[in-house]
């Protein structure tokens, strides 16, 4: 017996050692740090005016702790959980008094969650109605009051909770059912808005109106009972007449804000390594694998309330999309435009197509097109100059030329001779263009293209034909026209980008573009093709185009067939591209005349022009 008891002692002196209690044993099974509210993110404008709501299952929009009015928190303690300052997570008697309510009807009709419970159900985003669920609920309640002050979680409680038709947390419901925010709202608004989190469905204000008021009534009549609010003070907030005014979701320049959030992808996939990563990848199995986990993570942060600043212009993008709609309204024909401050190297504005539609094919950035003789400043022009050190009154050759098989024309089907390089470019000679590439080499001209990135140019499209824009598969309007800035920065380009910044929803810039400068061309070459764009506006192909300015340059261009027209240019601040053609290219020779694209580029770059 002696020798038993000394071993019943030993192992239960081992046992001992093993145990913890209740705090440290929630310390390491639940942790709350991850725990966050799932919030509205926005994007906003130059002038930090929001511009998009991106909502991804709900609206919600946090409050700090200082915002919001102690009138509503004290309704909430009141009505929801009279003991917030006494328990720890969980009120022991009311759960008595639910499991003695649950135990009789054998099912589960009453919770008696408190305030701190509650939360940690939004959190764990679980509403069945289980013990296992409740169980669960328990504990990250007690972990909650542990980590957290009274305060901290009563303004986590007032951003969290559901206030019906898809709205989360105060601010959001003042937003909502009265345009307003929840600093601006009144008593009376305020308990108004408190009745609905008690039952979403019940109280929804749209639908059951009449049944939210009166649970408004009780609780002004709750505030005044517990001397909260005195007899005239309850008396005068029902009175007070109860007028919703819906705010409708903010969605506005949907050509910018969708390109906004496909240029989102691409910086988190700069700033969280997905680029290197794909390009690391062995297989097209590991390559899905990665792009999916992009995915994930940019709607994670979308989640997390992010704020997506951005260099919209509002004025010019309404030009540049009324622009366009009014110029094609009378034409079965599409288009696109590109602004850019070329100097701050920020994307401004976007028209994507008529009446464009968010999500719908996005022409500025989706449509790759061959560019015609829009690209001969770029590739021939600019390099043969650099190359060559020549100036613009240089002769050259706009006679009939083959090399091999390839016998380009001149677009009037003439020849011309030998002709200045000035006169070449204004009036867009093919002949002189081809002649200038062979003479600097493809392999060297496409060199100076390398800077700029086109996404779809390969060595497939190393031949002559690409002096006069003849491409395997092109670029894109923003590609070009972020191309041309190069002749605004005296030959420097950097990657023009909508997005100034990202940040978390506490307003903390937590990414943003960090993009290099290259020199492209000297100063020498990019003052010479400023002076060659300029006289294309002034009596070349772009004259129609042109109007007073302190400067105007641009180059025109015409794919084979007339199936794409172009205007790519630039004033002292701006570079513009247009694009006019159709989705599924043909002939539209019979709209020539009428110059489409330089009646949009002119009305998006001319303030006063009203043609």
């Amino acid at each position: 017996m002696f020798s038993l008891f000394i071993g019943m002692l030993a192992a239960a002196a081992k046992e001992k050692k093993q145990l913890v209690g209740l705090p440290a044993y929630l310390e390491k099974k639940i942790s709350i740090t991850n725990l966050q509210l799932e919030e509205t993110s926005y994007i906003k404008d130059q002038h930090h005016q929001v511009i998009s709501e991106i909502q991804t299952s709900i609206h919600r929009k946090s409050l700090p702790k200082e915002k919001i009015p102690d009138f509503i928190k004290k309704i909430f303690i009141l009505s929801e959980d009279q003991h917030f300052y006494e328990h720890k997570g969980v009120d022991i008697p009311s759960i008595g008094r639910a499991l003695f309510t649950n135990i009789q009807s054998q099912r589960i009709e009453q919770g008696a969650s408190t305030i701190t419970q509650q939360l940690a159900r939004n959190y764990l985003q679980s509403y069945d109605k289980t013990y296992n669920r409740k169980l669960q609920e328990l504990f990250y309640a007690y972990a909650l009051e542990s980590k957290r002050t009274k305060e901290e979680i009563l303004a986590d409680y007032v951003n969290a909770i559901y206030f019906a038709n898809g709205v989360y947390g105060l601010e959001a419901a003042a937003e909502y059912y009265f345009s307003s925010s929840a600093a601006k709202l009144s008593q009376a608004q305020l308990v108004f808005l408190a009745s609905i989190p008690n039952n979403p469905t019940v109280y929804n204000p749209i639908q059951h109106f009449a049944q939210t008021k009166k649970r408004q009534e009780r609780l002004i009549d709750l505030l005044a009972a517990n001397h909260m609010l005195s007899k005239k003070e309850s008396i005068q907030l029902k009175k007070e007449q109860i007028i919703l005014k819906l705010k409708k979701t903010i969605d506005l320049y949907p050509d910018y804000t969708a390109y906004v959030e496909e240029e989102f992808k691409q910086l988190v996939a700069e700033h969280y390594g997905y680029n290197k990563k794909l390009q690391q990848a062995a297989t097209e199995e590991e390559k899905e694998k990665i792009t999916k986990q992009l995915q994930q993570e940019v709607a994670g942060l979308y989640k997390k309330g992010i704020t997506i600043e951005t260099a919209l212009s509002k004025a010019m993008q309404q030009r540049a999309v009324s622009s366009l709609n009014n110029t094609l309204a009378l034409y079965q024909v599409e288009g696109a435009a590109v602004v850019i401050d070329h100097h701050t190297h920020k994307i401004i504005a976007l028209a994507a197509g008529k009446h464009y539609k968010k999500h719908d094919f996005n022409r500025s950035y989706q449509a790759y097109r061959q560019p015609g003789s829009a690209i001969k400043p770029l590739l021939v022009y600019a390099p043969y100059l650099e190359e060559t050190k020549k100036g613009i009154y240089a002769k050259v050759n706009a006679g009939a030329y083959c090399s091999g098989n390839y016998c380009p024309k001149n677009y009037s089907g003439k020849n011309y001779g030998m002709v200045t390089i000035e006169q070449a470019f204004i009036h867009s000679y093919n002949t002189p263009a081809v002649r200038l590439l062979d003479t600097i080499g493809i392999e060297q001209a496409f060199t100076y293209l390398q800077p700029f990135k086109f996404q779809r140019v390969s060595k497939d499209d190393y031949h002559l034909s690409a002096a006069v824009g003849g491409f395997s598969i092109g670029m894109t309007p923003l590609e070009l026209t972020d191309a041309y800035t190069s002749f605004g920065n005296d030959g420097m380009y950097q990657k023009a980008r909508a997005i100034l910044s990202v940040k978390d929803a506490k307003g903390k810039e937590i990414m943003k573009w960090n993009d290099a400068s290259t020199s492209v061309w000297s100063k020498q070459t990019n003052e010479k093709m400023r002076k060659l764009l300029q006289q294309t506006v002034a009596s070349g192909t772009a004259k129609k185009a042109d109007f007073p300015s302190s400067y105007l340059g641009a180059k025109t261009g015409t794919t084979n067939n007339y199936k794409d027209y172009w205007i790519v240019g630039l004033s002292n601040q701006q570079t513009v591209g247009v694009w006019v053609g159709k989705d599924q290219p043909s002939n539209l020779k019979a709209i020539e005349s009428q110059s489409l694209h330089l009646k949009i580029w002119k009305n998006i770059m001319n303030k006063k022009n009203t043609d």
